[in-house]
């Protein structure tokens, strides 16, 4: 009667062993990727208002046109983790070279649409005519990088795949302080002004990418993998981000619908929205910290074709969530006095954030189970199904959230429709994970 306990207790505490090793530098390196763009604004301020309302703008077209390829690393790290589990670690890193190629075609094929038309994609999203000259210098010179970002997502998911979440932090680490450094040397060491803002993040990004390339090609000479292009594996690697493709689509569509709520409302509640949606994407690296130690151990066990480890782990890591969630809400609680005044000091916004934030609070241990049940399902290659299931959330929230100013309610309301969202996506996730149809076995799916 004891030893079942004890057995418990042990396959447990080597989940939360693998867990910790593989979710803390995860996390390290999600929150230094923001830094980045902190830095660039912190220097570029200095130089005037205009320049820095110029570098806002450029900055958030380039994360949109980089974030939607986020499954490049996502889909690489499944594909890599079933074959670590399945001991090939030849086709292993094969896999990942696959998704580099990819990676590198598509940033090129980016920079091609970005660079004729940044002035027009800088006149779409509202840019002043102070502002616009130095928006469309920026992302101009900043698409030059756009590759080099791609293929540091890309063979990001290789070394996850390969159980290795510690090399994407020392190389975030170097790349934030390579950054930094070659900002104030740039901008004012050269003179460069905004532009030598984008250069500098460009010959980071490089180097990045340069470190990455090292470490896969070091592997790949030593397991005897192939580095040429390969059609079918290419072609591959893209049909398995398609599904993810859409699903990140999807979820960008939900924070567009929320921030355009938010600025119908009033500028009071578009000031507050903007504070809390900062609070809950910090909230949201924590969580994804886990998702991302999901994708690479639960590819390792069905690749291994232990389907009864992954599902231990699967049990686990939802525990986890759950235990994270209750601690990043009472943490947003605790510390509103102290975060709330760094953002705004207006009592309006204030006063209308804070019922808002009690919403965000509440509803993070709901946001740790999908984070968690999502990092599972993409560690099992399940794309498909998480593409219909975010599809499914967002026609469920579209047509709540845009009720909200019609029945006259405010950001509180907005923010229940949010966590609504959330509650439909664990549904869905749930009822996924519950069926056991997401267990496929073997080195592919």
């Amino acid at each position: 009667m004891t030893q079942a306990p004890a057995a418990t207790r042990s396959s447990r505490r080597r989940h939360d062993r693998e867990i910790v090793a593989l979710a803390v530098p995860a996390f390290g390196a999600l929150v230094a990727e923001p830094l980045f763009v902190m830095v660039d604004s912190a220097i570029v301020g200095h130089l005037g208002t205009p320049q820095l309302a110029g570098l806002g703008v450029a900055a958030a077209l380039l994360m949109t046109a980089v974030s939607v390829f986020v499954f490049l690393a996502y889909a690489t790290t499944a594909a890599v983790a079933r074959r670590v589990g399945a001991g090939d670690l030849s086709a292993a890193i094969r896999q990942g070279m696959d998704g580099i190629w990819l990676a590198l075609l598509l940033g090129v094929a980016v920079v091609t649409v970005v660079l004729p038309s940044a002035p027009w994609l800088v006149d779409v999203f509202g840019a002043s005519d102070t502002a616009a000259p130095y928006a469309i210098t920026y992302l101009r010179i900043s698409s030059f990088g756009i590759p080099a970002m791609l293929v540091v997502m890309a063979a990001t998911g290789v070394l996850r795949g390969l159980q290795d979440t510690r090399t994407p932090l020392y190389v975030a680490i170097g790349g934030f302080a390579a950054n930094a450094a070659l900002n104030l040397g740039l901008v004012y060491g050269a003179g460069l002004g905004i532009a030598g803002s984008a250069w500098g993040t460009v010959i980071a990004q490089c180097a990045m990418a340069a470190a990455y390339l090292v470490v896969v090609i070091r592997g790949a000479r030593r397991h005897g993998a192939s580095l040429r292009p390969d059609t079918e594996g290419i072609r591959a690697s893209a049909q398995a981000g398609v599904p993810l493709l859409i699903r990140t689509l999807s979820l960008r569509a939900v924070l567009l619908i929320a921030t355009a709520v938010a600025a119908r409302l009033s500028d009071t509640s578009i000031a507050g929205h903007q504070i809390i949606l900062s609070l809950w994407s910090l909230t949201a690296f924590a969580l994804d910290a886990i998702a991302i130690a999901g994708q690479a151990i639960i590819g390792r066990y069905l690749g291994a074709g232990d389907p009864a480890g992954a599902r231990a782990a699967c049990r686990r890591m939802v525990e986890w969530g759950i235990a994270s969630g209750v601690v990043l809400g009472l943490l947003i609680v605790l510390a509103r006095p102290l975060f709330i005044p760094l953002f705004t000091s207006d009592p309006a916004v204030k006063e209308t954030l804070l019922p808002a934030l009690l919403v965000v609070a509440v509803s993070q241990p709901i946001a740790g189970v999908v984070f968690v049940l999502d990092g599972v399902l993409m560690g099992a290659g399940d794309g498909p199904y998480l593409a219909g299931a975010m599809l499914i959330t967002l026609a469920v929230f579209a047509p709540i959230a845009l009720l909200v100013p019609v029945l006259g309610g405010g950001l509180t309301a907005l923010w229940w429709a949010m966590a609504l969202m959330m509650t439909v996506r664990m549904a869905t996730l749930w009822l996924r994970t519950r069926s056991g149809r997401w267990i496929v076995t073997g080195a592919t799916r």
